[in-house]
């Protein structure tokens, strides 16, 4: 038998994004990225310089902002893209968030690179299924260009869900 009829089959998920300048964007993504870079104004980040800011846009119209906050035991900061999401569901529950945001204006994001850590992707992907709709993000460092995806489960194409733990489905949307 050779090697190769000893393999298993190989199997290729990926995930689409789109790059936009930020004038090709609506005046609506747009005025959510300046709301994102506001709030980057406000991370307080004294041990990476990497500030992070984000901003929700709601079914409603309404904008949650939401910026990193680090602390000197590192495990107890909070990434901006969860303080803002977590701050729109505590503050409108049952609230479809429509875009999320995610910016950085630090000299040392690279923005090919720049995209939302793995606590912060199982967040935002479990709000979309609760929500039973996808959740556009976008993604800009400094004025660049802007990284966009259609839905948050394009950034983890391996999710842990409510399969992994045994309870079948995601928990439906509360009121």
């Amino acid at each position: 038998m050779s090697m190769s009829q000893n393999v298993m089959e190989s199997r290729t998920w990926t995930s689409q994004v789109n790059v936009a300048e930020v004038e090709q964007l609506p005046k609506h993504l747009q005025a959510l990225l300046k709301s994102a870079h506001h709030a980057a104004d406000n991370a307080y980040a004294p041990y990476s310089q990497f500030q992070v800011g984000s901003a929700v846009r709601l079914a409603n119209g309404e904008v949650v902002q939401g910026s990193n906050q680090e602390n000197m035991a590192y495990p107890s900061g909070m990434c901006g893209e969860r303080v803002a999401v977590f701050a729109a569901g505590s503050q409108h529950p049952g609230v479809t968030m429509e875009a999320v945001a995610i910016v950085s204006p630090s000299h040392n994001a690279i923005a090919e690179a720049f995209m939302p850590c793995g606590g912060c992707r199982q967040v935002l992907l479990e709000a979309e299924r609760r929500q039973g709709t996808p959740i556009q993000i976008l993604l800009q460092v400094r004025d660049e260009v802007v990284t966009m995806s259609a839905s948050a489960a394009n950034l983890m194409p391996f999710a842990f869900d409510a399969h992994g733990l045994g309870g079948g489905e995601t928990p439906a949307k509360q009121k």
